[in-house]
Parts: C-alpha cells; sequence; structure tokens
C-alpha cells in the first residue's frame, strides 16, 4: 500500500485534471482547440515515458507487498494525467481517427483514470489489499497494450512482427506497374502514415482514388500531369524544408523509384496498365527492369561501412548526402551549384567513393577533377552529367564505371569516340543524350551493341523546358 496523508492542493489539481481529461474524451467532438494548446500536444511523445517507468515501478513495489512511497504515486499519477491530456491534444491533429489512434487514446486515459483510483485508494485508508493488487495488475497490462498501439502508429502494424526475410517477393515477369511496381514504392516509403489507422495531413494513399482526392494540402495525384502532383511535389523539395516527404530521418527515395512516380502518373496512373502494354523506348521500362533485377540490394550489403558523422562532415547547403535506404550504405548524392564554386566539394567525396550508388552532377561546371572522382565509384548505377561541359576526354574516365544502369548526359559536348565506352556498359538501361554530338551513325552502334537500352536522343523543342524543370535536380540552390 501507498503511503497516506497528501497535500489538499494535489488532490485539487489532479481532481481538475481527471475532470478535464473526462471532459475531453466525451466531448471530443465538439472541440476545436486553439493553436497555441495544440502545439502542446507536441510534447506528448516527450513526457510519456514518465508515467510509464513511474507507474510500472509503484505496481511491481505493491505487488511484492512493499509500501509504494506517496511522492512516486503523487507524481506517477500526476504525469499519467498531463500524457493523456497532450495525447489528446496531440490526436486532434489526425482526423478521421484510426482504429490504432482510437484505442491508442481510450486506453491511455484508461491508464490515467486507474492511476487516480489508485491514489484516491491509497489516500483515504482504504486497506483492501486485493483491490489495490487489482489495480496494479491491470495497470501493467494496459500500460503494455496502451504502448503497443503507440508503437504500432508511430512505426506501422508490423513494428513488433517476428523478423521475415530481407528478400523482397519477387515481381512477375510481366508485372502491373501500380500493383507491383509503383504500391510497392509507396508501402515501403509513405503507407505506414497514410493508412486507415494512421491518417497524417488526412491523406490516405492505400489506393489510386484515395491519392486522387488528397488531403488537406489538395490532390496527392493529378492524373497525367506529375507536375501538378503534390506528391511529386514533395518528394522533390530539399531535404531540409519541413513539407519534404518522407520526413527527415526517415528512408527517403531513390531516383530510380522517384521517377517510376512521375512516368507512372504521366502515363495515366492506371491500375490495369502492364509493362508489356509499354514500347521498350518507353523510360519507365528501364526503370522497372532495374527492379526487377535480382542481386541489387545484396550487392549493396557487401559495401563499405559509412559512419553518419562522415556524411554530416561531407555534406552541406550545396551537397545533400542521402542513404538509399534505411541503415544502408548504399550513398545517392545530388551537388547544386553555389554562387562560387568549388571542385572540393565533389573531389573530398572520394573517401566514400566505394558507396556511392547514385549522384547527380547536373548542371555544374565540371571537369578532370571531378571526372576522376566519378571514376572511382566502382559501385555506381546512377549518373547525371547532364548539361555540363563535359568532353570525350573527360567521359573516357567512365570506362571502369561499368556496373552503370542509368546515364543522363544530355546537352553535353560528347560524340562519337564516347560510343565505344558506353558500348561497354552491358547492364546500361536508360540513355538520355541529346543534344550532343553523336551522330546517327553512332547512336545506331549503340543500339545494335545494347538491345534492351532505352534510348532517348531526341526532345520536343516546346517539351524541352518542363522536362528540365521536372528532372531531378536544381540547378543552383541559394
Amino acid at each position: 500500500m501507498a503511503q497516506k496523508n497528501s497535500s489538499p492542493w494535489v488532490d485539487y489539481v489532479i481532481f481538475g485534471l481527471t475532470v478535464f481529461l473526462v471532459f475531453c474524451l466525451i466531448f471530443e467532438s465538439f472541440i476545436d482547440l486553439p493553436s497555441l494548446v495544440a502545439w502542446l500536444g507536441r510534447w506528448h511523445p516527450l513526457i510519456l515515458h514518465f508515467p510509464i517507468v513511474l507507474l510500472l515501478m509503484a505496481a511491481v513495489i505493491g505487488l511484492f507487498n512493499q509500501i509504494v512511497p506517496k511522492l512516486l504515486l503523487t507524481v506517477a499519477t500526476l504525469s499519467a494525467l498531463v500524457t493523456a491530456i497532450t495525447g489528446f491534444f496531440l490526436g486532434t491533429e489526425s482526423v478521421p481517427k484510426g482504429d490504432l489512434l482510437f484505442w491508442h487514446q481510450w486506453m491511455g486515459a484508461g491508464v490515467a483514470i486507474l492511476a487516480v483510483v489508485w491514489y484516491w485508494v491509497s489516500t483515504n485508508h482504504l486497506q483492501q489489499t486485493y483491490l489495490v493488487k487489482g489495480i496494479q495488475v491491470v495497470l501493467i497490462v494496459l500500460i503494455g497494450l496502451t504502448g503497443h498501439y503507440g508503437g504500432m502508429i508511430t512505426h506501422g502494424e508490423d513494428f513488433l512482427a517476428l523478423p521475415r526475410s530481407k528478400k523482397l517477393e519477387k515481381i512477375p515477369e510481366n508485372p502491373l506497374i501500380y500493383e507491383h511496381i509503383v504500391y510497392r514504392v509507396l508501402d515501403n516509403n509513405c503507407i505506414a502514415c497514410h493508412n486507415p489507422n494512421k491518417i497524417k495531413g488526412e491523406l490516405l494513399m492505400t489506393s489510386i482514388s484515395e491519392l486522387i482526392k488528397g488531403g488537406e494540402s489538395g490532390p496527392a495525384l493529378v492524373v497525367g500531369n506529375p507536375g501538378e502532383s503534390e506528391l511529386i511535389r514533395r518528394l522533390h523539395l530539399p531535404m531540409e524544408d519541413e513539407e519534404h516527404m518522407p520526413p527527415e530521418g526517415k528512408k527517403p527515395l531513390s531516383n530510380n523509384e522517384i521517377q517510376i512516380l512521375e512516368r507512372w502518373i504521366a502515363l495515366g496512373a492506371s491500375d490495369t496498365l502492364k509493362l508489356s502494354h509499354l514500347d521498350n523506348d518507353e523510360p519507365v521500362v528501364g526503370m522497372v527492369r532495374k527492379m526487377m533485377e535480382p542481386g541489387t540490394i545484396n550487392s549493396w550489403a557487401k559495401l563499405p561501412k559509412v559512419a553518419d558523422s562522415t556524411l554530416q562532415n561531407l555534406a552541406s547547403d550545396y551537397v545533400t548526402i542521402k542513404r538509399i535506404a534505411s541503415n544502408s550504405q548504399a550513398l545517392s548524392i545530388s551537388v547544386y551549384l553555389p554562387p562560387e564554386y568549388d571542385p572540393k566539394n565533389i573531389t573530398d567525396l572520394k573517401r566514400i567513393s566505394n558507396n556511392i550508388i547514385e549522384l547527380d552532377l547536373s548542371g555544374i561546371p565540371i571537369g578532370q577533377k571531378e571526372m576522376d572522382l566519378v571514376a572511382m565509384c566502382k559501385n555506381l548505377e546512377w549518373l547525371e552529367i547532364d548539361r555540363t561541359p563535359v568532353t570525350d576526354t573527360e567521359f573516357k574516365k567512365l570506362i571502369g564505371n561499368t556496373g552503370l544502369r542509368v546515364l543522363k548526359a544530355y546537352e553535353t559536348d560528347i560524340s562519337d569516340e564516347s560510343v565505344a565506352v558506353l558500348k561497354d556498359f552491358k547492364g546500361l538501361r536508360s540513355l538520355y543524350v541529346w543534344e550532343t554530338k553523336i551522330s546517327e551513325g553512332g547512336l545506331t552502334e549503340l543500339k545494335e551493341a545494347l538491345p534492351n537500352l532505352h534510348l532517348d536522343y531526341g526532345i520536343d523543342p516546346e517539351l524541352k523546358i518542363e522536362f528540365i524543370e521536372k528532372d531531378t535536380i536544381v540547378e543552383s540552390k541559394e
């Protein structure tokens, strides 16, 4: 049992908080919180650990027939009430509520109210040991369930599921672009926060119709127009932008995944479109085939380890470095053009050259030094050197980058001399070389040498500006 006697003001505070919590729960649908009060809900993840630890400690002490210190039970009860109330404030940001949030909120309130009952029993000279021990047992169970539901809200419903094989379900030979490709991308990166049980921003992403319907920021998907789709806009925002998706700390999408989403939307966002329905020169074909190729993730597992501190030292306002997957050693790097360009921003990346899988140098005035760095990236799969002053001399340095799958070299000065280098890229799936000096004969030679290659060597002048604006990089970041 707990020690008896307590200050009247403590009783008044606990009573007042309890009444307020019950009022919030009963009249939830009628409550519209002021912005400052709603902001207090953001403290819920910080303070929720206090009642968990304090109540569990008090319950265990009581179950072992020891006296529960009055101060411990008082602080535990107060913190449980404050946590439940701030949790209610935070929950008002999710409308409508999913089942997980609904049960988490009510069980959290149950923990707080049960703690109040225990506090009241212990301070009113009731020596009903069985009642107190029953409260303690129920509290332990209820705290566990509440925490479990909270974990599922934050980390996904399968957070505590038994470990599964990391090998993804094999993509069919002739996949449905939405069901087998697009949905996989969304499921891996977005749906954990946008599902019926957790509807952030009032946006569901579990079906095409829900994407078109959108959320509080408007339609996430505009059929046929990726440039007007909120989903694509947020994917292209700088990482430090609070509207960037996925949010900071979450695994970002790869360039390949983003471009698959863009092309699928541009093609009409159909759920019946199959790979076989598309011509081989359609860009998304090469992107999908890249996802279908086995061994990519396994090969990344063999990359050398690189510390977060190293990445932080190399990154800057003009060099963004992202891990392609959570806890992966595979890196995606984008370089932006600063007011005063210094090749050192790129050449310093040699420390992590073996980990670079995707490298975007679009629009950067690169030369021999920078291309020497690119040549060191032996695991490079995606390279963007479009709109740079690269010539055949610099391009020859890529002769060892035979793992390239996607290469953007449009609006450069490469010519037929570079065709010999390109022909050795047996795994190349997409090549963009319009407005270069490669002749028709060189292009024909490439097509014959690489029959599975998507070769883009022309673009409608009217579409050129729009294409470049929607490409994966930004020429200058100010």
